[in-house]
């Protein structure tokens, strides 16, 4: 007798095949954009007729995804340095008011950017490190959430779509801040579509990456072989997919970009 492992079937967000002008005349803002998932993001969804607002900490690499995007002749991009560790309430405000005045609306928000902090056990965490984790992947997706709302309600069909972690879902000891933060994003996704309700123009839900060659990802297992792990370019279709028109009406979801 012959046993078989049953095959793996990838969800309709995960073998979503994009029209090649699946995001023409869409605004998309990004954080992290300038790194990682995010500047795949920021890259494909450009590739596929987005206009992109590009956020992030570090210029020098904000205009090299600029460049890129500027490159392929098709998709216009701006640049909005912000540093989601020290911003204060007037460069939200300043942010979401050149936004609103260049573009009048915002048709999709991507949470990519996030820092790991320490894998350690509670009992010997560093608090002032705890702080800095669940203020950049929490507390900053949330102020920026906030103040970018009236932007995303002028759209006719608007995608938040925040960065979620399987540790975010089952606790795992030693992830500390990342964990807890990850959790809270879960929370504040399924919070603020609810709120926003079904019907409405904003849809609302949260994206687990999955393993993914990041430095993020390097950090946190030095010793895996990373060219064992799925590329950033290589998760990009639930990414359109939720941005597009295509998942119009869900919301409040909790989804993976890689199947099990």
């Amino acid at each position: 007798m012959t046993i078989t492992q049953p095959e793996t079937t990838a969800a309709p967000h995960q073998r979503f095949e994009p029209a090649a002008d699946a995001l023409r005349g869409r605004v998309i803002a990004i954080t992290g954009a300038g790194d990682g998932i995010g500047r795949a993001l920021a890259l494909t969804a450009a590739a596929h007729g987005a206009e992109l607002v590009l956020i992030g900490r570090t210029v020098s690499k904000l205009e090299q995804v600029h460049g890129r995007i500027a490159a392929f002749g098709q998709a216009e991009a701006s640049i909005a340095p912000l540093d989601l560790e020290r911003a204060v309430a007037r460069d939200y405000d300043a942010l979401a008011e050149a936004l609103q005045q260049r573009f009048g609306r915002l048709d999709g928000l991507v949470h990519s950017a996030g820092i790991l902090g320490t894998l350690a056990p509670i009992e010997h965490y560093d608090v002032p490190t705890w702080c800095r984790v669940l203020h950049v992947n929490l507390t900053a997706a949330f102020a920026l959430t906030q103040v970018l709302l009236p932007a995303l309600r002028a759209s006719q069909d608007a995608s938040i779509i925040f960065t979620s972690s399987g540790v975010g879902r089952v606790p795992r000891a030693y992830w500390g801040a990342y964990a807890v933060s990850k959790f809270g994003i879960e929370a504040l996704s399924g919070i603020l579509a609810d709120e926003l309700g079904g019907a409405g123009v904003v849809r609302v839900n949260a994206l687990n990456p999955g393993p993914v060659r990041t430095r993020m990802r390097a950090q946190a297992y030095p010793a895996e072989d990373a060219g064992s792990l799925a590329r950033p370019e290589d998760i990009m279709r639930p990414y359109l997919w939720l941005l597009s028109a295509a998942s119009r009406g869900v919301t409040g979801q909790s989804l993976d970009c890689q199947a099990h």
